[in-house]
């Protein structure tokens, strides 16, 4: 597919340009031990450390330590991030931060991780109640005041795209559902993208965050175009992410060959470098599209899954606590949503399919129901290959479910009304119905 440049074309009210922000990266086997080196060109004297219990004496946190060490960087460590951050821990991360009086941080570890980093860097260096900075409708959306304190981010999973965007997610447990912080003051200011971390993963990690991947690259091709937003701005009240558009096309176009090739490989043979390596490269591309570009459905309506969840545990992760992986939650609504939003650009959905190399040859990319279908069929071959559950049934949702699922997603404005068409309620509950199952 080409740039389709035809579908951005302007409309009288439409804003007249788009805005991408992404941190300076680096992306290579062993740079984690470069952090020293750039902790110390960003001024950094003394730092928080953040990361979580499990990664906390891991070689990833060693090597960074080390660096920042031999660069005369003080650094203290605080790992008491909770995996899928709630409330609670977001602000007792801001505590730390604020107590600190730190200089700069950086975070080593998971999206939940990063995010955490990010909110704690936020409300330190700017207090207020914690609801003031979360997205409106559910928070009060206030505008981030000024540039925060540098952060330097090290993903040690391939997926979430953290290190490159300025969104920051948790869940709310006043309403038992994720929610965020947006705002481009929150994207790090260097990311080290060391795809040597992806070696020690857990494959039901590795499938959960590649779906989120993967999924962050279909939601960019496939949001509302740019020109098409709902609130057109300018300049520096231009939004984080604005729809679909010709850098994010191009950028969510390769991270979805990527993840069609590699996914699977990565899943099942931790030993595949070039596998784990192309997908950790394919997850930051995806970040940095979807930041520019904006989530729709399948995020809005993973937030209300993973707060609902009532008895759900993957091996992988923290034992004793029900959780049901982000990206999990995430692909588990994709082929529901892709079938549903076909008619409104069904060449992009038949692209998105190709991409992740379906057989696509007797399509006609102007048939909604066979494009819809094509992108659909394509995520549920690559969820059975990856041993993903069968649909949301399968994590103990039922019928009697659906009204609070959709009671969940509907406050989720961020997302849903970047999807390519209006959504009703009556239209998540039967999304929430057809994500029951799928084979």
């Amino acid at each position: 597919m080409p740039c389709c440049h035809a579908d951005f074309a302007l409309t009288e009210n439409s804003d007249a340009a788009f805005t991408v922000g992404m941190p300076t990266f680096t992306f290579g086997a062993g740079c984690l031990a470069e952090a020293g080196e750039h902790a110390r060109e960003l001024g950094m004297k003394r730092v928080a450390l953040f990361t979580d219990a499990t990664l906390r004496h891991s070689p990833h946190v060693a090597a960074v330590s080390t660096s920042l060490r031999a660069a005369g960087v003080e650094a203290t460590v605080y790992d008491e991030v909770t995996v899928e951050p709630t409330t609670a821990s977001f602000q007792s991360a801001a505590r730390f931060a604020a107590e600190g009086r730190f200089d700069g941080y950086v975070s080593v570890g998971g999206g939940s991780v990063m995010d955490t980093c990010k909110a704690a860097n936020l409300y330190a260096s700017y207090p207020a109640e914690f609801m003031s900075y979360v997205n409106a409708p559910i928070g009060g959306g206030q505008k981030v005041p000024g540039a925060l304190k540098p952060h330097i981010a090290c993903p040690t999973t391939s997926g979430t795209g953290s290190e490159t965007t300025g969104i920051a997610i948790f869940n709310l447990t006043d309403i038992n559902a994720k929610t965020g912080i947006i705002s481009r003051r929150l994207i790090p200011t260097v990311a080290l993208i060391d795809p040597d971390v992806t070696a020690t993963l857990p494959r039901n990690v590795v499938a959960a965050s590649g779906f989120d991947c993967m999924s962050h690259a279909l939601e960019s091709l496939t949001a509302r175009p740019w020109p098409r937003r709902l609130n057109p701005a300018r300049g520096a009240t231009r939004p984080v992410s604005q729809g679909a558009n010709p850098f994010s096309d191009g950028l969510a176009t390769e991270a979805l060959k990527g993840v069609g090739r590699h996914l699977v490989r990565a899943i099942r043979d931790a030993s595949d470098v070039e596998a784990r390596t192309e997908m950790m490269y394919a997850a930051m591309l995806a970040g940095i599209a979807f930041n520019a570009a904006g989530c729709h459905l399948p995020h809005g309506l993973s937030y209300a899954v993973s707060g609902l969840v009532r008895d759900f545990h993957l091996e992988g992760y923290p034992a004793g606590k029900t959780l049901v992986p982000h990206g999990m939650a995430v692909v588990l609504n994709n082929p529901s949503v892709w079938r549903y939003t076909a008619p409104c650009c069904p060449e992009r959905h038949v692209h998105a399919a190709t991409c992740l190399g379906a057989n696509t040859r007797e399509v006609k990319p102007d048939d909604a129901r066979e494009s819809g279908e094509a992108l659909a069929g394509r995520v549920i071959e690559l969820m059975r290959a990856a041993g993903i559950p069968n649909g949301l049934s399968d994590l103990g949702f039922a019928a009697k479910d659906i009204d609070a699922l959709a009671a969940g997603a509907e406050p989720q404005w961020r997302v849903i009304r970047n999807a390519p068409k209006d959504v009703s309620r009556d239209d998540l509950k039967d999304l929430f119905s057809a994500a029951m199952r799928y084979w």
